[in-house]
């Protein structure tokens, strides 16, 4: 009995590929403008993941090996329409997918605090890192190494106008090896110290540091330099 309500659901699956759902027909036929070849699949898609899911938690009590076989097909399904509709719509232009970057864009600002190395990067976005590096110019318009540095500095910004950390403390806060470290970068990036942006910021109506990283975004006079060579460096 319990083998059959799982049969059942992966039943369910095979009537999917029979309607002729698949990555490939969608991507050639099923675009927002033709919904009458998007709503089928859609649809039988969501049919299929409801019959998964409960016979997953039909069977959760009695057979626990059906329920997890269930729920590692409707994962998979899920995994698939995502990989597709990134594909399908986020990387048309080159560059990384969707996916990828909410991935590294999270992976980066957990760990502002400490060393980011390319490999860590490709990892997250499950790319070789020459192919990684190349990718993600094409999607923000600069390297890795640059992107790590200019969120180091918005970090490095947002502390100064909101916490009474010296300089030094926030430099290793946010990554960078010492202070002298961090008035370089900063230099580069808005042609003053970090002491003489403190003073003029914190000086500045209430409300500034509630939008520090915004206002960086503004004030940021030269792009950062940066280098797209793929060997492991410490950002």
């Amino acid at each position: 009995m319990c083998a059959s309500g799982t049969i059942a659901a992966f039943g369910r699956v095979v009537s999917l590929e029979q309607a002729g759902y698949t990555p490939q027909m969608a991507n050639s036929q099923g675009t927002a403008r033709d919904s009458s070849l998007v709503c089928p699949g859609v649809g039988y898609l969501a049919n299929s993941l409801t019959q998964l899911l409960e016979t997953a938690l039909h069977e959760f009590e009695r057979d626990r090996d059906a329920a997890k076989a269930a729920l590692v097909t409707a994962s998979t399904l899920l995994q698939a329409e995502v990989e597709r509709y990134s594909s399908a719509h986020g990387a048309a232009r080159g560059g990384l997918a969707p996916w990828q970057m909410l991935r590294v864009r999270a992976f980066v600002d957990s760990n502002l605090h400490r060393p980011i190395l390319i490999q860590q990067l490709s990892a997250v976005a499950q790319q070789s890192r020459a192919h990684f590096c190349r990718q993600f110019k094409l999607a923000i318009g600069e390297s890795p190494h640059a992107y790590v540095v200019r969120k180091r500095l918005e970090r490095a910004c947002y502390l100064m106008v909101t916490s009474a950390l010296s300089l030094s403390e926030i430099a290793l806060s946010v990554g960078f090896s010492d202070q002298a470290h961090l008035c370089r970068h900063f230099r580069a990036a808005f042609d003053q110290s970090p002491a003489s942006w403190r003073r003029e910021h914190r000086a500045m109506p209430c409300g500034c540091a509630a939008t520090g990283e915004a206002t960086i975004g503004r004030e940021r006079s030269r792009p950062i330099d940066g280098s797209s060579k793929t060997r492991d460096v410490r950002f």
